[in-house]
C-alpha cells in the first residue's frame, strides 16, 4: 500500500497561493486564462504550477471545486424547504446561474456530466450527481416528474438551459422561463 507523503509547508503555501489566483484569473478571464499569468500572480515558477496541477483542467477542477461541492450541498438545503418538485426547479435554477456566472464553470460541469469517466467527470461530477439523483428521485416519487426521467438528463438538460439563457441575454435573465419549459417536458401525464 503507498502512502502519500504529506506537503511541505512551502508547497502547501504554493498551492493554496496558485489556487487563489487560478480562482481569480478565471474570474476575470475565463477558462482560457493564461497559466504563465496565474504562476506569476501566485509568485511561483510555471513549474510549480505543473508540478500541482499538471493540466489546465486539473487546475479548473480545484479552483473550482469548493464551488460545486457548495451547489451540491445547496440542493439539500432547498429540499428541505420546498416540496420535491419545486425543490428541483429552485436546485436547477441556481445551478444554470452559478453556470453563468461563474467563468470556466460550465464548461467543468459539461464535462462532469458525461459518462466518460474521467477524473474531471469524477472529482466534479460525483456531489452533483448524488444531488441531482436525491432530487430527481424525490420529484419522481411526488409525482412532479415522468419515471424515467434519469438524473444525469436532468443535469444535461440544465447545462443546455444555461447555454441557451447565456445566448439569449448573456445574464441568465431567462433561466426560469426555461426550466419552466424543460421541466413541462418532464412533467408527469396524469
Amino acid at each position: 500500500m503507498t502512502q502519500v507523503k504529506p506537503m511541505r509547508a512551502d508547497a502547501r503555501r504554493n498551492y493554496e497561493r496558485l489556487l487563489k489566483a487560478a480562482v481569480e484569473a478565471f474570474a476575470e478571464q475565463g477558462e482560457g486564462a493564461s497559466l504563465d499569468d496565474i504562476a506569476r500572480r501566485a509568485g511561483v515558477g510555471s513549474g510549480t504550477l505543473y508540478r500541482h496541477f499538471p493540466t489546465r483542467q486539473a487546475l479548473l477542477v480545484a479552483a473550482h471545486l469548493d464551488r460545486i461541492e457548495a451547489l451540491a450541498r445547496r440542493g439539500d438545503e432547498i429540499a428541505r424547504e420546498l416540496p420535491p418538485g419545486e425543490a428541483l426547479v429552485e436546485w436547477l435554477n441556481e445551478l444554470a446561474l452559478g453556470m453563468i456566472q461563474v467563468r470556466g464553470l460550465k464548461s467543468l460541469l459539461g464535462s462532469a456530466v458525461t459518462d466518460d469517466g474521467s477524473a474531471v467527470a469524477t472529482a466534479c461530477g460525483t456531489s452533483l450527481k448524488g444531488a441531482a439523483e436525491r432530487l430527481v428521485r424525490a420529484a419522481r416519487a411526488e409525482g412532479a416528474l415522468r419515471e424515467d426521467v434519469e438524473p444525469i438528463e436532468v443535469l444535461r438538460l440544465t447545462h443546455g438551459v444555461a447555454t441557451a439563457s447565456e445566448l439569449a441575454d448573456g445574464q441568465g435573465r431567462d433561466i426560469r422561463r426555461y426550466l419552466s419549459l424543460l421541466m413541462e417536458g418532464l412533467r408527469a401525464v396524469r
